[in-house]
């Protein structure tokens, strides 16, 4: 299956696509529930989720008062600029 360009919405990934994309940055898909990715930085901490509208981060402890940041990323936004977004951390 061939990847779109990284400029191209992530609405207009397939599933597997994603789920690849996902791998290739060292995330780790959870048994249940299977929406759900954990991914580990040496910094930071978190947990992905594939929802029906959005892609949503939960960073653990990034607070500054140490409470987990949550943040959501629309489908419409191309795989380039969620994948800054998230893997550059909380």
């Amino acid at each position: 299956m061939k990847i779109p360009s990284a400029d191209t919405p992530l609405y207009n990934h397939p599933l597997p696509v994603i789920e690849q994309w996902l791998r290739d940055h060292g995330c780790q898909q959870k048994k249940e529930p299977l929406n759900c990715w954990d991914v580990s930085r040496s910094q930071w901490q978190a947990e992905l989720s594939l929802e029906v509208e959005v892609l949503s981060v939960r960073y653990f402890q990034a607070g500054d008062n140490g409470d987990d940041v949550v943040r959501s990323f629309p489908y419409s936004l191309s795989r380039e600029d969620v994948e800054a977004a998230i893997f550059s951390g909380p």
